[in-house]
C-alpha cells in the first residue's frame, strides 16, 4: 500500500492546490506516516483527523518566521489527510475521531491490513496512477526529475 498513498496523494495535491511550491517529497512521507502503526497492531494517533491537524498545529508553531521551512514541512500533515481519504479512515468513528469518540484505541488491525485484498487492488491501481502521474508531470525530462529530487517541485499542467 506504498505507490497507491503516494502517488495518489502527490496527484490530489497538486489537482486541489495547483501551487508550485509545494514540496511533493513530503506530501509522500506524510501519506505513508500512518502506515508505521502497523507495527502498533491498530490504529492509532496517525489514523485520527486529531493526530493529522496536531501534526498541522505542530508544523506552524515550530516554524515561526521561517517561511520556507512552514511550505516544506506544510506537506506532512497535508499528506496524512490525504493519507485518511484514501484508506477510508473516515468510515470507522471510533479511529477517525479518536480521542473525540472515547480514549481507547480502535480495536482491529490498520485499514490497509484488515482489508488485504481491497488494498492489493488499490496497490495496483495506484501504480496505474503514478505511470500516468510519470507522464503528466514529464518526469522522464531529467532536467524536471532532477528539480523533483532536489526540490520536491513539480509542474502542474494547466486545466
Amino acid at each position: 500500500m506504498v505507490v497507491w498513498f503516494a502517488a495518489t496523494s502527490v496527484v490530489l495535491v497538486a489537482v486541489v492546490f495547483r501551487s508550485p511550491a509545494i514540496d511533493y517529497r513530503t506530501v509522500v512521507v506524510g501519506s505513508l506516516l500512518p502506515l508505521v502503526e502497523v507495527v502498533f497492531g491498530g490504529p492509532r494517533l496517525l489514523h485520527s483527523v486529531v493526530g493529522a491537524v496536531a501534526v498541522l498545529a505542530a508544523v506552524m508553531a515550530l516554524t515561526s518566521g521561517r517561511r520556507l521551512v512552514r511550505r516544506r514541512l506544510l506537506g506532512i500533515p497535508i499528506g496524512m489527510m490525504c493519507h485518511l481519504v484514501l484508506d477510508g479512515s473516515f468510515t470507522r468513528t471510533d479511529s477517525f475521531w479518536w480521542p473525540l469518540s472515547g480514549t481507547a484505541f480502535a480495536s482491529g488491525q490498520i485499514p490497509e491490513v484488515a482489508h488485504l485484498g481491497v488494498s492489493l487492488v488499490l496497490e495496483v491501481v495506484g501504480v496505474a496512477v503514478a505511470v500516468w502521474a510519470w507522464r503528466w508531470f514529464r518526469l522522464d525530462d531529467a532536467e524536471v526529475r532532477a528539480r523533483f529530487v532536489r526540490d520536491g517541485r513539480l509542474d502542474v499542467p494547466a486545466a
